[in-house]
């Protein structure tokens, strides 16, 4: 049995997301994924939660995570699945299975990027999608998932 989380979320990056900072900076910008991951452990304290933050580039994988987010009883889901938010069916059928609160964030605007980046299949298993705010983002879909759990920032 999978050890309980009750006080955690989850923050999961898909592929090419270990490649922020030096992956077309002009786009994604120079923050790396360690930078991403220290916002979320930050402003995850601030509402006395833990995020445990991990990164794969293998679709498998990110959905055995979210089933763990399950096992462990996580209390939400801040997920970037990169690519695979645009066709990834099997990452929506997980995040709709487990059941827990999540947010999709992406870190540029897909709206207005290529057509095919347009469709979110991951939103669609989401209360909320952020995109546009840079790494910004992850801070505003932790405070967003607090407020919708009714935790409040530390005093």
């Amino acid at each position: 049995m999978a050890e309980p989380a009750t006080d955690t979320i989850l923050v999961l990056n898909g592929p090419n997301l270990n490649m922020l900072g030096t992956r077309e900076p002009d786009k994604y910008g120079h923050a790396t994924l360690a930078d991403v991951e220290a916002l979320c452990r930050d402003t995850a304290a601030t509402f006395a939660l833990k995020a445990d933050c991990r990164q794969s580039n293998r679709e498998g994988e990110l959905i055995d995570f979210i089933h763990e987010a399950h096992a462990r009883k996580m209390k939400g889901i801040i997920i970037n699945a990169g690519g695979y938010s645009h066709t990834s069916i099997a990452l929506h059928d997980a995040l709709l299975a487990v059941q827990i609160p999540t947010v999709e964030v992406h870190v540029t605007n897909i709206h207005a990027r290529e057509s095919f980046r347009h469709h979110s299949y991951t939103a669609r298993a989401a209360f909320a999608s952020l995109c546009g705010f840079g790494i910004e983002g992850y801070r505003l879909a932790i405070q967003g998932l607090a407020a919708k759990l009714g935790i409040k920032p530390n005093a």
